[in-house]
């Protein structure tokens, strides 16, 4: 079996826009609630709080009236993000270099969360994805999914410039087909032009890239001069933002 994800843009409506900034915050102080607990415990006595530990505490705090809240946001999000947060914590001590686990940050951090795909809860068809506690949201397939593909999971997410976007992972057969060799072809590293073939070809790439990193300079300069609260400096921040997401 193979995975493949689709990325595609959806338009929540108002309802749906609130619901979504609800679990974002949720699955964002979930995170940070049990990174805490993790850490204190560490220091403690130098064990860890598994996530089956985490789980059960967070339905415990999800009966309480401090934290009812958690019951309006899908429950599976939650556990994903109790899953990301127990393997960040685990990758830490297997491998140090990967960093120790940060506490998510409003502003810092991309506002996103993760759903899992269970007996049919979710659903991609005729220019609507159905998600767990939000409904029925509009999408631009730009790209047909094979009939044959299962649905695993979604990451939901937000750009700065206020773009909602659905990543859906796939699961599929993977059948590799094998086939002649016909032809040898060598390539050989060039500065240029990133590389030259045995044949003394080189390919003649458009250079969006490296014009839209030109570009992005150019606006966060602009950026750089502007008075602070103005309306034209939140223009241009969202002008900027927009171009990150193109480099």
């Amino acid at each position: 079996m193979a995975n493949r994800a689709y990325k595609f843009r959806i338009y929540p409506n108002d309802e749906q826009k609130i619901l979504f900034a609800k679990t974002f915050g949720c699955v964002r102080m979930v995170y940070n609630h049990w990174l805490d607990r993790k850490i204190q415990q560490y220091e403690e006595n130098k064990t860890n709080v598994t996530y089956t530990i985490c789980a059960k505490e967070m339905a415990a705090m999800k009966k309480t009236e401090e934290y009812g809240f958690l019951k309006k946001v899908d429950s599976i999000a939650l556990q994903q993000s109790l899953r990301h947060l127990d393997t960040a914590f685990q990758n830490f001590f297997k491998q140090p270099k990967t960093g120790f686990p940060r506490f998510k940050s409003k502003k810092r951090n991309k506002n996103s969360y993760s759903t899992v795909c269970i007996n049919g809860n979710i659903t991609l068809s005729n220019g609507y994805l159905r998600l767990p506690k939000i409904g029925q949201v509009r999408l631009k397939q730009h790209r047909s999914v094979p009939s044959e593909y299962r649905l695993k999971s979604v990451t939901v997410s937000q750009t700065p410039s206020g773009k909602y976007y659905a990543s859906i992972l796939f699961e599929y057969e993977d059948q590799v087909e094998e086939k002649e060799l016909q032809k040898f072809l060598g390539l050989d590293f060039s500065m240029h032009e990133l590389y030259r073939d045995s044949n003394g070809k080189e390919p003649a790439y458009p250079r969006y890239y490296r014009n839209a990193e030109k570009k992005l300079a150019r606006e966060q300069r602009k950026l750089s001069k502007m008075q602070k609260g103005s309306n034209n400096r939140n223009k241009q921040r969202l002008k900027v933002a927009k171009l990150h997401e193109k480099v």
